[in-house]
């Protein structure tokens, strides 16, 4: 089941943390979480899995920054959330969609215990000018059912940036 607003809105600050959290956000069964101005975009034509991708910095100024299509670019939300017992899930706003701009390439997913700012995998079917503080996605909660253990990776929690991959320390681990 998906919670609703109104029951987003209850259980904040309890099971469910969004910081900052503001009531014009909250949709029907969904909070929007803005665009922050840091962004990472990969410096090497070909990504490689087994090693740790070099990239750079850039800020998206109050006056825009034009996207290329082509390139991905990583983005994070300006929101902080935390859930201990939903599963989070990320979705862009059709608003967004309707230009051509995806928000994710598969990493919508999240897991219980997930404790951080989302990294949002932004690429765009066309050029497009994007905007920091823009509500550019939608984070929504699904129950869940059974005994679980919570997500504690240390590749991804508890993150205080944009958040390039870590798929290297997979490979890492098997030798």
């Amino acid at each position: 089941m998906i919670l609703s607003g109104k029951e987003i809105i209850k259980r904040q600050g309890k099971d469910i943390e969004i910081t900052p959290f503001n009531l014009d956000q909250v949709n029907p069964n969904s909070y929007n979480l803005r665009l922050h101005n840091e962004m990472l975009v990969y410096d090497e034509d070909v990504l490689d899995m087994k090693k740790q991708n070099a990239y750079h910095k850039i800020i998206i100024p109050e006056d825009g920054l034009l996207l290329t299509p082509g390139k991905l670019y990583l983005g994070r939300t300006v929101e902080h959330t935390r859930t201990d017992k939903f599963v989070p899930m990320l979705e862009g706003r059709s608003s967004v969609g309707r230009l051509g701009l995806c928000i994710h390439i598969t990493a919508g997913f999240g897991d219980v215990g997930f404790n951080g700012f989302w990294t949002l995998e932004l690429y765009c079917v066309q050029p497009i000018r994007i905007y920091p503080n823009v509500e550019i996605c939608q984070i929504y909660y699904h129950t869940i059912d059974g005994d679980y253990d919570k997500y504690e990776s240390g590749k991804y929690n508890n993150n205080e940036s944009v958040q390039p991959s870590m798929l290297y320390k997979d490979f890492l681990k098997k030798n």
